[in-house]
């Protein structure tokens, strides 16, 4: 079983930067996958960034890439979203989860939201114009 607990959601004027926190419990927080969604009301859940258990293998939506990092840190069973240089269409809810299966996490897995079981409860971001 895993826990995961989002932080650091907000309002923020845009070009602006948040980071984003998902504290995770459970001791297979450092073999999971771990991804970061977003949905706005309305829409799909639509997969943003996404970390190996590693922390090598990261992948974004093109949308995001050269302003979203990702980052783990495994030591604190927490991963990170930053986020700089926000746009008013980064406006959503955005939700961490965990893929603890023993498996390759393809890049085919880590962007399809249904490849993971535990989400955390999302926070809201919100950038305005």
């Amino acid at each position: 079983q895993v826990q995961l607990v989002e932080s650091g959601g907000g309002l923020v004027q845009a070009g602006g930067s948040l980071r984003l926190s998902c504290a995770a419990s459970g001791r297979t927080f450092s073999s999971s996958a771990m991804g970061w969604f977003r949905q706005v009301p309305g829409k799909d859940r639509e997969f943003v960034a996404a970390i190996s258990w590693s922390g090598r293998g990261t992948y974004y939506r093109d949308s995001v890439k050269g302003r979203f990092t990702v980052s783990r840190d495994n030591a604190k069973n927490t991963v990170y979203l930053q986020m700089n240089s926000l746009k008013p269409e980064d406006t959503a809810v955005y939700y961490c989860a965990a893929d603890p299966n023993q498996r390759i996490h393809t890049k085919e897995v880590v962007t399809t939201p249904q490849e993971y079981p535990y989400w955390g409860q999302g926070t809201q971001v919100t950038v305005s114009s």
